[in-house]
């Protein structure tokens, strides 16, 4: 079983050195997994910014150990958590996350705040 999820924002804040990536300590990325749609979201991000594709999956996967697919009982629970979390601008990515870590049971961390009036049954870590 993965120890967290990390969502997009997550990955970025490590890869970025930004604050509060200070909080996702080498221990706790060890146990680390991520949504594939979040790892394209990253993915696309590094790239956008003009990092080879070949060499921003390296550095994305050298900050997340396990890419998990993204499954359809994900894409349901995705879709059904639209209500809940449109008055926090949550986008499908984000919503593609916290699927995963309903599915793991699992904490997941995020470095965007408005997750953090989220009501959920796993615990959202917000890292800054």
């Amino acid at each position: 079983m993965n120890s967290v999820v990390l969502d997009a924002s997550a990955v970025m804040a490590v890869l970025n050195q930004e604050v509060g990536a200070e909080r996702l300590t080498h221990s706790l990325l060890v146990g680390a997994c991520c949504s594939s749609v979040n790892v394209a979201e990253v993915l696309g991000k590094l790239v956008e910014r003009g990092i080879q594709p070949a060499d921003a999956w390296d550095n994305v996967t050298a900050v997340v150990p396990q890419i998990l697919p993204f499954s359809a009982q994900h894409a349901r629970t995705a879709g059904s958590l639209i209500t809940q979390t449109r008055p926090s601008g949550l986008s499908l990515g984000d919503r593609a996350c916290l699927a995963l870590a309903l599915a793991l049971d699992a904490p997941v961390y995020t470095a965007d705040r408005s997750w953090k009036n989220l009501k959920l049954a796993i615990a959202i870590h917000v890292i800054r």
